[in-house]
């Protein structure tokens, strides 16, 4: 690996797989050209090549389905409060001795992901001084500059395409001239900043914003983002479902 202090053989991709979804019923297990949604997302992360990487699931349909094309799965609580809290189960689930030492958390609805949008949240972490590390967009569309589904990151620039984390909000920041920072929610942690993170209680902003990375702010965390090209397609509606399949659907032919 080129990364200088960042191992694959210590690191661990883990994709969290719910089945509660609200607009999107049964979601992980929804068809894309023939595969399961959490399947193709996890083909997404083998593409990429960092580490080992575990499905977190909390069905047992959807761990047969993913267990069934020869990914690992770790089957956990449907209670948790947070996506964070599922991957730290999982993490300790499948790593009891810590060997693990960075933690890939890419969502299950990703199922187009770029494998260099993935390799691109460890870049950050060739910092020591970095604890977590996640991905940003410049805005390009107006629109999102105020719409407070599109959480906005406020950060110093360290390089052209890295920026240390100061805030993220839904509200349209920084004021002034200047680019708008489309955060994406893809993580690597440090296993130490993931296991201090859980163990924090939620923080005031955090509540405030509805944004669980204000927590690790709000604790003095480092977190580091870097800059990509284009935002992944999430998918949470039945139109992002077919966009999905036409997208997979292209590149397979």
């Amino acid at each position: 690996m080129g990364m200088n202090n960042v191992d694959s053989r210590k690191t661990l991709v883990l994709i969290p797989a719910r089945m509660a979804s609200t607009r999107l019923p049964g979601k992980p297990l929804a068809d894309i050209c023939g595969l399961p949604m959490i399947v193709q997302v996890a083909l997404r992360a083998r593409e990429a090549d960092v580490g080992r990487i575990i499905v977190a699931v909390d069905d047992a349909r959807t761990f047969d389905a993913v267990s069934a094309v020869g990914f690992e799965v770790v089957m956990t609580r449907v209670d948790h409060q947070s996506g964070s809290d599922r991957i730290h189960e999982a993490l300790t689930k499948a790593d009891p001795q810590g060997r693990i030492e960075t933690v890939i958390n890419v969502q299950g609805d990703l199922p187009t992901i770029e494998p260099e949008t993935i390799r691109a949240a460890l870049r950050p972490l060739e910092e020591p001084a970095v604890d977590i590390a996640t991905l940003t967009v410049e805005i390009t569309d107006e629109e999102e500059k105020t719409n407070p589904n599109v959480v906005k990151v406020v950060g110093s620039p360290l390089s052209e395409s890295r920026l240390r984390a100061l805030y993220f909000t839904r509200a349209t920041a920084p004021y002034g001239k200047g680019p708008l920072y489309h955060h994406i929610g893809l993580y690597a942690y440090r296993r130490k900043a993931l296991e201090r993170f859980v163990a924090l209680s939620p923080s005031t902003l955090e509540k405030r914003e509805s944004l669980e990375q204000l927590r690790a702010l709000e604790a003095g965390m480092r977190i580091d983002v870097e800059i990509v090209k284009s935002i992944p397609l999430g998918v949470d509606t039945p139109a992002d479902l077919e966009k999905a399949r036409q997208i997979l659907g292209r590149k397979a032919s």
